[in-house]
């Protein structure tokens, strides 16, 4: 609709454009004398500058856009760059380009004077990147002539897509190793599995060993299939996510980046779920296939859930056939969680990690949520922004 009003306007200002020329042209002829001629001919060009504008090959503009980098961590800085070039030495009297993105980052629009210029560059650089997938779709540009009697504008197709992945920050996952009648210990080693025991095939992912590939397995399907050990359950890991609205979110997604990534380096088995308006769910595996599928999730991830975690744990009737250690990341904690989660409580390990600001402190509510939870053999770990690294010191301390 855009497009058609604009061109109907196009065709309106070139008419009115002729008709202008003829007005004068006739008033020259007349009336005569200085005064009439000196009208027609110092309007002469502007009109015949404003004919060639609209014979102009729009398409002989090209447009590159070119990206500091296609994948960066959020809070980063990026560098836009767009190269325009002129086939033509046809001097334009003033250019707008207008980049659009379908994200909330503000792109300027920019007011360029080529003249008899054929190659164009402008820049701009964002800092505090935000986390989310930003799709530049095209470029827009727009010329005209100084009376402004011709406007013309295209929309040059130039799709580029950016992935602003969460910050994560390094720190040290402790899985619990056996649980015996003292209760859980740690272990500091890298998780292992008993390669004497096959329990089935899976495809090949980066960092698998040589020895695991299934030749015949492979031969038959064509393509490179491993052999899958059994391994500790104790060390198999399913991460569930809290998307309810919270001031606390972006802490929240970045901690959950923090932890996936640690366990994942650890050498354990992840499985992850992410309950909002779409539902996620990621099976128990491990390598940097797995890191990638995660991460890319919560690039993207928005906290659009209506319901809250308790009645998420409620919901997921399929987290209670997991046997693996339940980890929960959240920003609230209350008594409907804790009972909630004191079903899966029965069948593996459950941990609550509380995320809150840098200098946010928990009230007496939670403290006393905390001690009832350790007596329902549920742990809950309040972690800081800014501090994720602190998350397992009392596993590592005890």
């Amino acid at each position: 609709m855009r497009r058609w009003l604009f061109a109907v306007k196009g065709v309106w200002k070139l008419v009115l454009l002729f008709l202008l020329l003829l007005i004068t042209f006739s008033y020259a002829m007349f009336q005569g004398g200085f005064v009439s001629w000196f009208l027609f001919y110092s309007f002469l060009p502007f009109g015949l500058y404003a004919f060639a504008l609209a014979m102009y090959p729009l398409h002989r503009i090209h447009v590159k856009r070119e990206l500091s980098s296609q994948e960066v961590s959020a809070g980063d800085t990026l560098s836009i760059r767009l190269s325009i070039h002129m086939d033509t030495t046809f001097p334009l009297f003033f250019l707008v380009v207008e980049d659009h993105i379908t994200s909330s980052l503000q792109m300027k629009k920019y007011l360029l004077f080529p003249g008899f210029r054929k190659n164009l560059v402008v820049s701009q650089s964002f800092k505090e990147i935000p986390r989310g997938e930003h799709v530049f779709r095209y470029v827009r540009l727009k010329i005209g002539d100084p009376l402004g009697l011709i406007e013309r504008e295209v929309n040059m197709s130039l799709e580029d897509r950016m992935i602003v992945y969460p910050t994560y920050e390094e720190i040290v996952y402790q899985p619990f190793s056996h649980q015996f009648d003292q209760g859980m210990t740690a272990s500091d080693e890298r998780v292992q599995r008993d390669t004497s025991m096959a329990t089935g095939v899976r495809e090949y992912q980066p960092g698998d060993r040589f020895s695991w590939i299934n030749w015949k397995t492979s031969a038959k399907r064509n393509e490179m299939m491993v052999k899958e050990f059994e391994q500790r359950k104790s060390h198999d890991v399913y991460l569930l996510i809290d998307r309810f609205p919270d001031v606390h979110f972006e802490a929240i997604v970045s901690f959950t980046a923090s932890l996936v990534y640690a366990i994942l380096r650890k050498g354990a088995q992840v499985g992850f779920l992410s309950a909002g308006r779409n539902r996620v769910e990621f099976p128990i595996l491990g390598g940097e296939g797995q890191l990638q599928r995660i991460f890319y999730h919560l690039a993207t991830v928005k906290a659009d859930s209506k319901r809250p975690l308790e009645q998420v744990l409620d919901v997921e009737k399929s987290l209670a056939q997991q046997n693996d250690q339940l980890l929960l990341v959240t920003a609230k904690l209350n008594k409907r969680l804790l009972e909630k989660a004191s079903f899966y409580s029965q069948k593996g390990s459950v941990t609550i990690f509380l995320v809150k600001s840098k200098e946010e402190q928990a009230v007496q509510e939670e403290i006393r949520l905390k001690d009832t939870a350790t007596s329902r053999g549920i742990r809950i770990q309040i972690v800081h922004e800014g501090q994720f690294s602190a998350a397992f010191s009392e596993v590592r301390s005890g």
